[in-house]
């Protein structure tokens, strides 16, 4: 009889998500997470998730959206239209900061409307509020003003987590040197490890084999030739 591989076993907290997937905490989300959980304990009614692509703003926003009855809008899309519909003491989502600013007055209007009518505003954004290019004054102050909470790249704990439960999530059993081999050599985000394990899973299949870091090797060498 084949023994069952052996299972990597992490020591990180776990909590569950609000309908999404369960989040792993550790050092790089830990200061995101708790602000999430502190609503609508906030330091201030509007407040920003800073972080690199794949590090999991949109996730967390998600989890917030479902925790606050939010509505959701780009900021490429806010409209003083969107602003003026909110009802006192309702929540938004303001989605990817960095992308740009539709309507840099409808945002304003946002901001001191949060301060003025109870509104609770999550922002996300892959850049700071303070080093984005705002024309009005007026809301650059806003802005920088908020409080932020920064999401990191995974570090190696995280990803080694995330890799191991989304490999669960599709029945795979895999051994812990897959593991160490792929947090090595891929790229370190959320969304990378979901690309890297869709595509080994869909690999083994149509090889019927098991998941073995050769098997992992080609496909990582498939991903990076397809440029992903």
């Amino acid at each position: 009889m084949t023994a069952a591989p052996r299972q990597l076993v992490l020591d990180l907290a776990h909590r569950q998500a609000l309908g999404a997937e369960d989040f792993l905490v550790s050092s790089s989300n830990a200061a995101a997470i708790e602000l999430i959980d502190r609503w609508p304990d906030w330091p201030h009614p509007a407040c920003v998730v800073v972080g690199p692509k794949g590090s999991g703003k949109s996730h967390l926003a998600n989890v917030w959206r479902l925790k606050s009855s939010a509505g959701i809008a780009a900021a490429a899309e806010l409209s003083d239209a969107a602003v003026a519909a909110l009802r006192d003491g309702s929540a938004l989502v303001v989605e990817d900061l960095d992308r740009g600013i539709g309507d840099e007055q409808a945002l304003f209007h946002l901001l001191n409307r949060a301060r003025e009518s109870r509104l609770s505003v999550l922002l996300t954004s892959r850049e700071a509020p303070g080093d984005l290019e705002v024309r009005i004054p007026d809301l650059r102050s806003r802005l920088r003003a908020l409080p932020i909470a920064a999401l990191e790249a995974p570090d190696e704990a995280l990803l080694k987590a995330v890799l191991v439960k989304l490999f669960c999530d599709r029945q795979l059993n895999v051994e812990p040197a897959v593991i160490e081999y792929l947090s090595l050599r891929m790229e370190r985000s959320m969304a990378a490890a979901s690309r890297v394990v869709a595509a080994i899973d869909r690999l083994a299949l149509a090889k019927h084999r098991k998941v073995t870091r050769p098997l992992a090797a080609e496909a990582l060498a498939f991903l990076n030739e397809a440029g992903e």
